[in-house]
């Protein structure tokens, strides 16, 4: 494996460097001072970058605001109201079990009681069931927590609350679940705003009274530049310049072993993205979404002859992710060299799997 030999031996050089601070992957927005429909800035977004514009946090909220630097009224960033059903997985919602089909009100996570489907109030605590991805096991709690509390416990210890794909499954955990009195908690949930690439940031910048839905038709989100940046709910139709964003990383949705990506990568774009900070973790699991398989190539590999993980970059593994006890899954006899992975689900955490595996995986983008 040539390209294994040679990042062995950059490796080595780079030893015994000091872990140095990352400089990051920084987020890049483009002001277009065009004037169109939430639709059409999409799309324009779309074809000439990445999306329009996700915002995460008040430091992507400031550079947003330096980057448009002038006093229009309005601009759009990507954030829309869907009200659509989602699985916390991950994935695509195909297969519903509604007992009464969901009304518009604020009962907005979803129970299994007796089979079937029913709307609940996410702050009401019930039973819940998680998903272990590792075992392919169902694990029903029955302490009894809070929607949002029952996810964060299945995160923490196993891979997300469960998901229902199909009337196979649902039958499955009606099974486990075994009292038609019980409701038990699912992944199922809806979030009245989502931005236009999926992400899903809980970050909102909503000027005082908003969004408030105005004549029942104000479904897409503006930035006000005459008010330190706050954020509007204004018709979608509305005509605006907007904010597109361009992500420095890719998901590439073809199987390849950890070495044919590593040469996909350097051909295509950059190379296998290197995880060196909490920061482009977070970038990482950005384009999650919409992985086809369980695990995701990362450029993290082990090399045999120090018998440390290293970077595609050369840079010694400093921040860390990884899953309890995948640091260390590495027995230097096996014939075949071993690799990092992030899981596509639950808490995204690494893990290292035989380099011969075929999965998707992230490139670094070229610059343009």
């Amino acid at each position: 494996m040539q390209v294994a030999r040679t990042l062995d031996a950059m490796f080595i050089l780079a030893f015994f460097a000091l872990c140095s601070l990352s400089e990051g992957i920084q987020r890049r927005y483009h002001y277009i001072n065009m004037n169109k429909t939430w639709t059409e800035a999409q799309r324009y977004c779309r074809e000439n970058y990445t999306d329009l514009a996700t915002v995460h946090n008040i430091n992507d909220m400031n550079e947003l605001k330096n980057t448009v630097n002038n006093n229009q009224k309005y601009v759009w960033i990507g954030l829309k109201r869907t009200g659509e059903w989602k699985w916390s997985l991950g994935g695509p919602v195909k297969y519903l079990n509604w007992e009464t089909e969901p009304s518009d009100n604020t009962n907005n996570c979803a129970v299994m009681r007796n089979g079937t489907w029913r709307q609940q109030d996410c702050d009401v605590a019930s039973q819940f069931i998680c998903y272990n991805d590792s075992s392919k096991a169902y694990i029903i709690d029955t302490s009894s927590k809070t929607w949002r509390d029952a996810q964060r416990f299945c995160r923490q210890h196993h891979t997300d609350l469960i998901k229902v794909r199909n009337q196979t499954d649902n039958q499955l955990i009606h099974n486990i679940i075994n009292d038609p009195q019980r409701s038990v908690w699912i992944g199922l949930f809806r979030d009245s705003w989502e931005w236009s690439d999926h992400t899903d940031s809980t970050f909102r910048y909503w000027k005082s009274g908003q969004p408030d839905n105005y004549g029942g038709y104000e479904d897409c989100t503006a930035v006000d530049m005459n008010n330190e940046g706050k954020w509007h709910d204004v018709s979608c139709s509305d005509s605006n310049t907007f904010v597109c964003h361009e992500d420095e990383l890719i998901l590439i949705q073809e199987n390849l072993s950890w070495t044919e990506a590593v040469t996909y990568c350097r051909e295509n774009h950059v190379d296998l993205v290197s995880v060196d900070s909490q920061e482009i973790q977070l970038m990482v699991t950005e384009v999650l979404h919409h992985a086809w398989t369980a695990e995701v190539w990362l450029g993290l590999h082990h090399s045999c002859s120090v018998g440390i993980w290293f970077w595609v970059n050369g840079e010694v593994v400093c921040y860390q992710n990884w899953a309890p006890g995948n640091e260390a899954a590495v027995d230097n006899s096996e014939s075949e060299v071993r690799s990092g992975a992030v899981q596509s689900g639950g808490d995204h955490l690494w893990i290292s799997l035989p380099g011969s595996h075929k999965l998707n995986f992230i490139c670094r983008r070229k610059e343009k």
